[in-house]
């Protein structure tokens, strides 16, 4: 400022005042020419040079929570808002930062700097660098979005995946936002200007290290302490300090175990066994369930087949069920040695897990673990002495149970069920046994026959009533005539309702003495031509009942003829010539039928 005063004093010092130019100074033009020019070179030496759209280097000369000022050297100073430097909260003053010159001068007169800008400018470069040289990058975690988080990396955002923000899995993503992290960059794309970060890459790096010392310390058979660091259906992943081991399902409890969280929880300190590992693929093994004795070994030693025990069903399968006697000693109950009842096919059908049962041992093999059970062996059984209460011929009352093409499944009583074939429910033929009973009814049974062995029983049904064919055949005589009315034409013929039976007529046989054939609905007199007891069938015919008359009539009137020809023949010797015409005459006309 001294140095412009003292510019202005030489100046005015030149110019006499009688000869000063009072005119240029009211038109606001003092110094023109060469003392113009010389002011305003006097005047910017005494600024920097200011270029904008410039990234230039600056100096922090003053911070609060709002803006933070910068200098360049300039005519004055330039304001950039605090939010821009969050990704580095150790800014202090003094500081050297980069900035972009937006404009010399707003319009206060003031400089317009951006760092943010300015860090925009060279960030591309700077993260293609860290790219390449697998540079850890500090990055300011700015907000949550969908499937991760934006991170401030050099001025851009970058993506950080939520796979990849830590090794175990995260439940809350808020924690991270607005602090600063290291990253690594795994991914760019220049084309979109798309950048992905990771943090989870560097603690997998740090992680690998730890396993690998770890695993090189490891002896099958160490117990080791962790934390449950997550729960899948298929096992526990145990954090051993900065490794993870797998404790499979199977090894948690010598008992059954549907879900591992069932067992233990998340963040449990638990103690583990080490059961196998393996460097190259540096996976560990781990067991809970080793650290106890086996239930087997405690196992009752005085315990023999035989004997009763109680427990749960814990597991059902088609072909059986498993009790758990103790925790991790489990007896199989095969489905036959549920119930006596040979309806059984499902242990479903029987029992239902949770259920408390007593069961009797059949078999037991300590050394393979193994046991069976049975649950109908603390019932008596049905079928001793079943000839004694149920007699072949005796009539019993059965309840049908199960309906089938070839005939009906009828239980006595709990445990012991009998066939009733097809062919025993009725005397009448029958297309399904549903014809004549359903599921659920109580019908009148005969005993036939056993097979103990098997504990098959045959019933009969039919046997209890008269054979409706026994009174048909008595009534309905081949060759007898009978009255009926034609109920149905079919194809072949037509269905035939006689007195308390059907017949059944084919179709030649329903034409009527008059030549017409007969039709539904009408009353004829049929002939009764066979009775089949096999297939419950009458044949009749209608035709017949005067047909065999006319035929009769025809036989006696030709044997009459006969015996008149042969008396004519016995006296053609007395006969005379006249008589010889007459019987020729006589004799042709027997011949051509009159």
């Amino acid at each position: 400022m001294a140095e412009t005063k003292n510019t202005a004093a030489m100046l005015n010092a030149s110019i006499a005042p009688e000869e000063f130019d009072w005119a240029a100074f009211e038109g606001g033009d003092v110094y023109g020419g060469q003392e113009k020019e010389k002011i305003n070179e006097a005047y910017d030496k005494t600024l920097s040079k200011v270029v904008e759209n410039e990234v230039v280097e600056g100096e922090v000369t003053s911070i609060n929570k709002r803006e933070v000022v910068v200098t360049i050297g300039g005519k004055s100073e330039g304001v950039i808002m605090a939010p821009e430097f969050r990704y580095n909260p150790e800014l202090k003053v003094g500081d050297k930062v980069e900035v972009f010159v937006e404009s010399a001068e707003d319009r206060k007169g003031q400089l317009v700097l951006s760092h943010k800008k300015a860090r925009a400018l060279k960030s591309w470069d700077r993260v293609n660098e860290a790219f390449n040289a697998d540079e850890i990058v500090k990055g300011f975690v700015k907000t949550r979005t969908k499937g991760g988080m934006i991170v401030d990396v050099f001025g851009i955002e970058a993506f950080l995946p939520g796979s990849q923000i830590d090794i175990k899995p995260i439940r809350d993503y808020d924690q991270f936002v607005g602090q600063n992290i290291d990253f690594k960059i795994v991914k760019i794309n220049p084309d979109f200007r798309n950048v992905v970060v990771s943090h989870k890459a560097l603690l997998e790096a740090e992680q690998e290290l730890k396993r690998a010392e770890l695993i090189g310390k490891l002896e099958k058979g160490q117990v080791l302490e962790g934390v449950v660091k997550n729960i899948t259906n298929y096992g526990v992943f145990v954090d051993l300090g900065g490794v993870d081991g797998l404790i499979h399902i199977t090894d948690l409890s010598w008992g059954r175990v549907n879900h591992p969280e069932e067992i233990v929880a998340l963040d449990d300190k638990v103690k583990v066994v080490v059961l196998d590992f393996n460097e190259q693929q540096k996976k560990i093994a781990l067991g809970l369930k080793q650290l106890t004795p086996h239930p087997w070994e405690n196992l009752d030693a005085n315990l023999k087949v035989g004997d009763k025990v109680k427990g749960k069903v814990i597991l059902l399968a088609d072909y059986g069920a498993f009790i758990e006697i103790e925790p991790g000693v489990e007896g199989l109950v095969h489905v036959s040695e549920m119930s006596w009842s040979p309806r059984l096919h499902s242990a479903q059908e029987f029992l239902k897990v949770g259920d408390e049962v007593e069961a009797q041992i059949l078999t037991i093999d300590r050394e393979a673990r193994k046991m069976s059970l049975g649950l109908k062996q603390l019932t008596s059984n049905p079928w001793e002495n079943i000839r004694d209460k149920y007699p072949v011929g005796s009539k019993q009352t059965a309840t049908v149970r199960n309906i089938t093409t070839f005939g009906v499944f009828a239980e006595l009583e709990d445990g012991v069920e009998g066939l009733v074939h097809i062919s025993d429910l009725s005397w009448n033929k029958i297309k399904h046994p549903s014809e004549v009973v359903a599921a659920g009814d109580t019908i009148e049974v005969q005993i036939l026959d056993f097979d103990e062995a098997n504990h098959k029983l045959s019933l009969g049904h039919k046997q209890l009533v008269p054979n409706p064919w026994d009174e048909i055949e008595s009534k309905f005589t081949v060759g007898s005539t009978v009255e009926g009315t034609i109920a149905s034409i079919t194809d072949k013929g037509a269905n035939i309702a006689l007195e308390g039976a059907e017949g059944f007529a084919f179709t030649r046989d329903l034409v009527k003495e008059d030549g017409k054939q007969a039709v539904a609905g009408e009353t004829l007199q049929f002939k009764v031509v066979e009775l089949r007891r096999s297939t419950h069938r009458i044949l009749v015919s209608h035709l017949r009942t005067y047909a065999e008359v006319k035929e009769k009539a025809a036989a006696t009137e030709a044997e009459s003829t006969k015996k008149a020809v042969k008396k004519v023949n016995s006296n053609v010797e007395k006969t005379t010539l006249g008589d010889i015409d007459a019987l020729a005459a006589l004799k042709d006309k027997l011949e051509k039928g009159e």
